[in-house]
């Protein structure tokens, strides 16, 4: 167990958003902070969130898909949802010194197209994550 404050990034399947978020997370503040992620269901690692953060220099290939964890989830510093679903549905959060948090993204995996076109859509999600975190890291919360 560590003393950092910890995040808990959650969206509906924990397979690309919430994976990105985690993965950026750890990439740029894992010094300053733990980090976790969940999801109302595990709907396994999507593959091209693991490309596309490859491109960015960050491997989430050793992340796993896990389920929402009421134990993490009342220790956490900060919960985030990335997804209105998730946001929705959050479990009841008992401990009030919880900041609870919703960074809405559209969901990749729902893109349509050519393959060109759906990884562009992976890609667009990925950099809006990122900058929203590197806006968190600046802000200092």
């Amino acid at each position: 167990m560590t003393n950092k404050p910890l995040i808990y990034f959650l969206c509906t399947g924990n397979s690309c958003r919430s994976q990105i978020a985690d993965g950026f997370m750890n990439a740029l503040g894992g010094d300053r902070y733990e980090v976790k992620s969940a999801g109302l269901e595990a709907h396994g690692l999507n593959p091209r969130a693991v490309q596309v953060m490859n491109e960015a220099g960050v491997d989430i290939s050793g992340n796993s898909s896990d389920v929402i964890n009421a134990d993490i989830l009342n220790r956490a510093t900060y919960v985030i949802t990335l997804c209105g679903h998730a946001d929705e549905h959050c479990p009841v959060i008992s401990n009030p010194n919880v900041v609870k948090w919703h960074w809405g993204f559209d969901d990749p995996a729902k893109a349509t197209g050519t393959e060109d076109e759906i990884m562009a859509q992976f890609r667009n999600v990925r950099e809006a994550i990122k900058s929203r975190i590197e806006q968190f890291l600046k802000d200092g919360e």
